[in-house]
């Protein structure tokens, strides 16, 4: 199916179930003027039948220019200019983890790791700091990844100049065709990768293992995860490894994607200057046979995990068979993604309304070319798995004989062609990245890419003549296949469970009738808000092409219009007091607040507010910050002033509901065990009240605290909270002034002044963790996992956002020592890393600290060398090159994200009500740039002071 068809949701449950110059960001983008375009067509004519559109009448995307060198290697590339500057390669390997032996099992991600370590253009461990210096941060700009039938290289290389490009195009041509595989490289990397390994959380790990071989029993796809196993990595040598290498490590099975800010045909020649001279060595083989599913394999499954709550996991698979992406083909997925949605809605209404289950849903994919699977996820409400699986089943039943309403299907339909249009609109702003990730996607599940535009009309001749009929076919067709087969996740002994598992798969059950044709709810029904408000005072903000508007009820608005973005308009509405409004000494309700909040406003529900929103492109999500909360939505012109008469109702008039505050209960309780399940999970659990000194508005509530929450406890915190406090309206992106103030005014402007509410005192600050104090801690899960955490207090607040920006290049820097010392000198831990946290909304609370997960016996290693680190970094200035290695990063970071809006609706929160925000803005680009290593050394000197460490472990439980 064409790329373009919103592939994440096709995606989500099976990655669930499975698993120099002076910076562009100096001032924002031209007020009102419009951006270069993103996409150019380029000069040069595509050729007649590209090589990813053999078999397809889908029009190709006339962007792209695709071309094939005489070794076999394939290649597609195009300009793009979002962000501007930037360009983005990928190199793909038609190889992953079901392209080994069971002997070889891990190779193909022990290859990855290989890569990066030296090759022909490339001295050993050299490739990250050349990528360094050219602005390109490890990790996020230069990374790679392995599934089971592809290994990816990937670089995001910003503000790329011609000897950038080219050097970058050679290095990943080297690592491709000449790496250096030796003895000493193999086992230096050996170390890191079974870190790695062990670093992954046991009960995931072992539930995915579970998953896969259920349910791809008798395929190599059950047992080939791309970690591979201890035994085949410690067996692994430099002879065994070239071969695998040589074996699939090939021109032919070789695909380069390039889209960036660049005439295409310098990619083209680049492309063709490294890697033309790439031969294969001995003949090409054939991909090994993945196999078919077996109709006769067990059905049923049960895996014992205290770290996870109760959950069946169901799947019926049919092979898979490679089809032509046709213009037919994606009218028919189409119809099978409307029947998708369609069951999934009877299922989360039905959970909405206190049924047995916590959360249900279906979803369809083609698994690594191996199966083509419907899969199903239930977690039940509490302990009754049967009733819930009884439940789930029921809904389907129903769905496989009544189908929806027409009415029904054509809102499904509706949105999903509203989104396409909206990508249409938008398209321009489309980053480079996502459209190379997009066309090497393309290539793995066999199908093409298509343009916005294209994509829309492939769908709109099909929209409005999907019937109840073809959606009852297409809900038919999901469900035929192997005998469903399920995997029951309990975190207790349950005898017999194997048994009555496969039992209720085939159990009768009672269609249970779903309602169809609901009634029709508009945006007259919303409550309404008051008298359109007055304008007192309109600010224009020099040098940012902002403007200030305040409102004669108090409200404050901050605009920016901008061309930047066509199509995109993002709001913030901040208001109340955020953390500073909730007391220190206890936990509160706080916690539940964006899981049960926005569940509906004045007479209108959850369900309402889903047809309300229909077709449109609204939203909302709330956050808790440092000293207000937020509501966050990315409309369109179009949409905007109903966009915000929904948020501002969320604020005047919320819909007290009881089930959606029950249902977040349950949804915490049901997950809460697995907090000691590892070490990650304990500090997920217990490291920010820990570096916050106590203070319990960082602190997870205690299973007692969730229980104890009920839907009137939960409106008796929250509704005060609603109601106090000031408001700031941010509202960025692609819209008139004239037209946001209006809205703006009909809305937030038409509410009742508010009281500033009562903020106790000292609640603007936090402390920080505790001085020359240490904590240990115990985890449930495996013996060979541990974590430990290093940290130093340091404070907050924006008067001294210097400071704070000194603190973030010293935690790049650490960083990269760390990682060279610990992981790569080491092999002690695969991620270690230092952060700085320094909170701009508060007086204090800030911290630096230092954490890894390692191996018990490794901990006072990592104490040691991360007191060294520290030590030399207060004791001695670093230099230049390794400045250089931080900053430029960094300042490339910036520059990219500087060009869209949220960056500045980010850095300018707040700023309505301190104009120190604005002035801290105006300073980014020159504090980084004139930050000096006698600096960093002054500041490391101030704050990572011997014996003031805070020090915590996380051990492995005794047995």
């Amino acid at each position: 199916m064409v790329s373009f068809f919103l592939r994440a949701q096709r995606f989500a449950l099976i990655v669930a179930a499975l698993a120099g110059a002076t910076p562009a960001y100096s001032a924002p983008p031209a007020k009102r003027v419009a951006a270069k375009p993103a996409v150019i067509v380029p000069a040069v004519v595509a050729k007649p039948a590209p090589w990813l559109y053999k078999g397809s009448d889908i029009p190709a995307d006339p962007a792209w220019i695709f071309g094939t060198l005489p070794n076999g290697l394939r290649y597609a590339v195009r300009r793009n200019g979002v962000p501007p500057g930037q360009v983005s390669v990928r190199v793909d390997i038609e190889a992953g983890s079901l392209n080994e032996t069971a002997a070889e099992r891990g190779y193909a991600h022990f290859m990855e790791h290989l890569s990066f370590r030296g090759s022909r253009y490339i001295a050993d461990g050299e490739a990250i700091r050349r990528w360094q210096r050219l602005g390109a941060t490890f990790g996020s700009d230069t990374n790679a990844s392995t599934t089971q039938t592809q290994t990816i290289y990937k670089l995001d290389l910003p503000g790329a100049t011609s000897e950038g490009l080219d050097e970058s195009v050679k290095m990943l041509s080297g690592m491709m065709a000449g790496p250096e595989i030796s003895a000493k490289g193999v086992e230096t990397e050996r170390r890191t990768v079974l870190a790695e390994a062990r670093e992954q959380p046991g009960p995931s790990v072992r539930a995915s293992d579970a998953t896969r071989t259920l349910f791809f029993a008798g395929q190599l796809a059950a047992s080939r995860p791309p970690i591979g196993t201890t035994e085949t990595l410690n067996a692994a040598t430099a002879a065994s490894l070239r071969a695998f290498h040589d074996r699939w490590y090939r021109p032919e099975r070789a695909v380069v994607v390039i889209s960036g800010d660049y005439d295409p045909s310098v990619f083209e020649a680049l492309i063709t200057k490294y890697f033309s001279d790439w031969v294969g060595k001995g003949p090409s083989p054939a991909d090994p046979d993945f196999g078919k599913p077996d109709a006769a394999a067990p059905v049923s499954a049960v895996l014992k995990e205290p770290g996870l709550p109760l959950t069946v996991s169901m799947a019926i698979l049919r092979p898979w068979i490679q089809k032509n992406d046709t213009i037919a083909y994606n009218q028919g997925k189409l119809v099978d993604l409307v029947a998708l949605r369609l069951i999934n809605r009877r299922l989360e209404e039905r959970a909405r309304a206190g049924g047995s289950f916590l959360q249900a849903s279906v979803d369809q994919n083609d698994v690594a070319r191996s199966a083509d699977t419907t899969f199903m996820q239930v977690v039940p409400l509490g302990d009754d798995w049967q009733a819930a699986l009884r439940d789930v089943r029921a809904v389907i039943a129903d769905a496989l004989v009544n189908p929806s309403d027409q009415s029904d299907i054509d809102r499904e339909a509706g949105e999903f062609f509203s989104g396409l249009q909206q990508v249409v609109e938008t398209q321009r702003t489309e980053a480079g990245a996502k459209q190379a990730d997009d066309l090497i996607e393309a290539v793995n599940i066999r199908e093409t890419v298509a343009s916005a535009q294209v994509a829309l009309d492939v769908f709109s001749g099909i929209k409005d003549g999907i019937t109840p009929a073809a959606i009852l076919t297409s809900t038919k067709k999901l469900f035929v296949g192997t005998p469903p087969r399920a995997l029951l996740i309990t975190p207790r002994d349950l005898p017999g469970a194997k048994e009555q598992l496969a039992a209720a798969l085939t159990a009768p059950v009672d269609a249970l009738v779903s309602a169809t044709g609901r009634t029709k709810v508009s945006f007259d029904q919303l409550p309404k808000l008051g008298k359109l408000g007055k304008v007192v005072s309109r600010t224009p903000i020099e040098g940012l092409g902002m403007e200030q508007i305040k409102f004669a009820n108090g409200v404050k608005m901050l605009l920016f219009s901008n061309d930047g973005e066509t199509g995109k308009i993002y709001i913030s509405v901040r208001f109340g007091r955020g953390l500073q409004a909730l007391p220190k000494n206890k936990v509160t309700p706080a916690w539940a607040g964006p899981a049960a909040l926005l569940s509906g406003v004045g007479d209108i529900d959850q369900n309402g507010l889903d047809r309300l929103t229909s077709g449109r492109k609204i939203g909302a999500g709330f956050d808790m910050g440092d000293n207000a909360f937020s509501l966050r939505a990315q409309t369109r012109a179009s949409d905007l002033l109903d966009q915000l008469k929904l948020l501002a109702a969320f604020i005047s008039s919320p819909r007290w509901d009881s089930a959606p505050v029950l249902r977040a209960r349950a949804s915490f309780l049901a997950g809460y065990d697995s907090y000691d399940s590892g070490p990650q999970t304990v500090l997920s659990r217990d490291l920010s009240e820990l570096l916050h000194g106590g203070d319990k508005r960082w602190a997870t509530p205690t299973r007692a605290e969730i229980d104890a929450l009920t839907p009137e406890s939960f409106r008796k915190f929250w509704e005060p909270l609603l109601k106090t406090g000031p408001i700031e309206v941010m509202v960025f992106g692609n819209i008139g002034e004239d037209e946001a103030i209006k809205a703006v005014a009909e809305t937030f402007g038409a509410l009742k002044t508010r009281s500033a509410g009562r903020v106790k005192s000292g609640s603007d600050s936090s402390a920080s963790v505790a001085p020359g104090s240490s904590v240990v801690r115990y985890h449930k899960g495996e013996a060979d996992q541990a974590a430990a955490i290093l940290a130093w207090p340091t404070s907050g607040g924006i008067a001294d956002v210097y400071e704070a920006r000194k603190l973030e290049l010293l935690s790049t820097i650490f960083s990269d020592r760390l990682f060279n010392q610990l992981r790569d000198g080491e092999g002690a831990s695969y991620s270690p890393q230092a952060n700085s946290q320094w909170p701009m909304g508060m007086k204090g609370g800030g911290n630096f600290f230092v954490m890894s997960q390692l191996q018990p016996a490794k901990m006072d290693l990592f104490f040691q060398l991360s007191k060294n680190i520290a030590a030399d970094l207060a004791a001695n200035p670093v230099t230049a090159d390794e400045l250089d290695r931080a900053v430029k990063p960094l300042r490339e970071l910036i520059s990219r994200i500087s060009t869209g809006n949220s960056f500045w609706l980010g850095q300018m929160a707040g700023a309505t009500d301190d104009l120190r925000r604005i002035e801290a803005l105006r300073t980014l680009s020159s504090d980084y740039q004139r930050i000096t290593p006698a600096e960093l050394q002054a500041s490391a000197a101030r704050w990572f002071v011997p014996g003031k460490e805070f020090v915590m472990k996380v051990l492995p439980e005794t047995k």
